[in-house]
């Protein structure tokens, strides 16, 4: 796996640039690309799937997908408990740490050092935060590359035409 896929990817897609009403190419191409080379884990498809709209719906479309990867591996479950024991021993506020132990985005940073793999997200770093625990903060602390999603679109070669 090149690429692993964070929520906020989907979210983002689904809500602005590539709406399902807008770019349905995108969607399309997402079912091509995503296997070999692309991919997410359980905890992002469980995180889609728990809205009432079409992309929780496109999620529980491919609830079986296996380019949503389990996390239930060996050096997965260690990875996340060495970002959990980083992440509790950091200067984040209890909240933040909850949040973020809680979410899909330890995980995938977790499945990404397991792999080697490039996690693909929104967020920018901020060494700063406090409040908020940012997955290129936590990838930057284990040496996981990140990259935005129109850069790993790039990278891709995806073109979506009419």
């Amino acid at each position: 796996m090149k690429f692993l896929l964070d929520t906020n990817v989907f979210i983002e897609a689904k809500n602005r640039y590539y709406a399902f009403d807008i770019c349905p190419g995108f969607w399309s191409w997402m079912d091509v690309v995503c296997g070999d080379s692309v991919g997410s884990i359980v905890n992002v498809r469980d995180e889609l799937s728990g809205g009432n709209d079409d992309l929780s719906q496109w999620a529980h479309d491919r609830k079986q997908a296996e380019w949503f990867l389990s996390v239930d591996d060996e050096a997965t479950q260690n990875n996340y408990a060495s970002i959990a024991n980083h992440v509790a021993q950091s200067n984040y506020t209890p909240p933040a740490i909850e949040k973020f132990l809680g979410d899909a985005d330890s995980w995938i940073i977790a499945k990404s050092l397991s792999l080697g793999a490039t996690v693909v997200t929104h967020e920018r770093p901020n060494p700063l935060s406090k409040k908020r625990v940012l997955i290129p903060d936590i990838c930057n602390a284990f040496n996981v590359p990140y990259i935005n999603t129109f850069d790993a679109l790039r990278v891709l070669s995806a073109q979506f035409h009419l």
